[in-house]
């Protein structure tokens, strides 16, 4: 699985928001591979940003 599949797989799962280094522990990831993933995502209008530093699913 891509990282950023990775990425938007355990935001479906979450109940809300998380942060990038949540992503990255619930996923067992690395941070740097997060955030990299999360900007994809963002650009693609995949995932969103509620409040700053937070992530979701569109």
């Amino acid at each position: 699985m891509e990282p950023k599949e990775k990425v938007l797989d355990t935001l479906k799962k979450a109940d809300n928001p998380l942060k990038s280094g949540e992503i990255a522990d619930m996923s067992g990831m690395d941070k740097k591979e997060v955030d990299k993933a999360i900007k994809v995502l963002k650009t693609e209008g995949l995932i969103e940003s509620p409040k700053r530093c937070y992530y979701t699913v569109k």
